[in-house]
């Protein structure tokens, strides 16, 4: 009888759309993932002809799951994807430009109810709800992938901002006058260090600027990536290991200003630079510890996400649908 009453239950789904490829799963009350998909995001310079392929792909899990009448909603997080309006607004790196009503869009094409915030705030909410915050109401949620994106919750609650857009710890600037973000054409932004791109931007600065024996001397530069840097670092390769502990300062740095604004119990970071461990997260710890003042000092723990990286996006997206009335 109780497996009767579990396939009667209500499901949401989750979306989480990156610059790459989308990813989209059927979640239930517990964060249980039953099942999940992608298509890829870049190939489709419309929007349209994006929504008709989710569709397509997601329809057949919709019917795996139970049909359409099961589904309370859908969650999406998106770059620069704001709670208020449901729009996409400018977002650096996916195909559509301007703003986008993605969260109607979708509705239309799903007749189901859409709820849509920028993807490190699904994040946050998934770590919230599932993950390594639970319990916690001061905590912020750092995604070290292609970009960095930060998710902030205060008092219990995500922090939107006026406008929708806050929590871009990653475009604050680090460095004065650094290096140029060719999304936003700034200069000096954290992301421009602290991601994979970052990590990537260093390596090929310090093969041209010292004459350093290294291992990846020995690779075409378009090859070398943030995985590339971590299995040389992971050999003792030195010059490697110096791009972790720089990447690790500058990230720290980040930290101690986002620490001394909003007091978190921890910081929870989540991606693919997290999988270096402890080459990234020691100088980033005492980096991070260097420059709080002496209130804030051994206070905020450093953790990585409990989130397995291939759900944590759908679940935080999911999240989000559980709070549609």
């Amino acid at each position: 009888m109780a497996t009767t009453k579990a396939s009667l239950d209500a499901l949401v789904i989750g979306i989480d759309i990156g610059g790459t490829g989308t990813k989209f799963g059927i979640v239930d009350r517990v964060g249980n993932v039953l099942f999940s998909g992608e298509i890829s995001t870049k190939k489709h310079a419309e929007v349209e002809t994006f929504i008709e392929e989710l569709h397509k792909a997601l329809s057949e899990l919709i019917e795996k799951a139970g049909g359409v009448g099961r589904m309370k909603g859908i969650g999406v997080g998106a770059p620069n994807g704001n709670y208020y309006t449901g729009t996409v607004e400018y977002a650096p790196n996916l195909p559509w430009k301007g703003i986008i009503p993605l969260a109607k869009l979708i509705e239309d094409k799903f007749k189901l109810p859409v709820v849509l915030t920028n993807d490190a705030n699904a994040a946050a909410l998934g770590e919230m709800m599932y993950g390594a915050a639970q319990g916690m109401k001061d905590f912020i949620m750092i995604t070290l992938g292609t970009g960095v994106g930060s998710g902030i919750v205060a008092n219990g609650k995500l922090i939107y901002g006026h406008d929708g857009f806050a929590g871009e710890l990653g475009h604050s600037i680090i460095i004065p006058d650094g290096r140029m973000h060719e999304g936003t054409g700034k200069r000096g932004s954290l992301e421009s260090y602290a991601s994979a791109t970052g990590v990537r931007l260093t390596t090929l600065e310090l093969l041209n600027n010292t004459d350093k024996p290294s291992m990846l001397r020995s690779l075409n530069p378009d090859e070398i990536d943030s995985k590339k840097v971590f299995e040389a670092a992971s050999a003792g390769d030195e010059l490697a290991m110096e791009i972790f502990e720089y990447t690790g300062k500058i990230l720290g740095m980040a930290l101690a200003n986002a620490v001394m604004f909003s007091s978190p119990e921890a910081i929870i970071l989540f991606g693919g630079l997290t999988k270096a461990g402890d080459l990234i997260l020691k100088p980033t710890r005492e980096h991070m510890e260097a420059n709080v003042i002496q209130i804030f000092q051994n206070k905020v723990k450093i953790l990585v996400s409990h989130l397995k990286e291939s759900d944590a996006a759908i679940l935080g997206a999911s999240a989000l649908a559980w709070e549609l009335q």
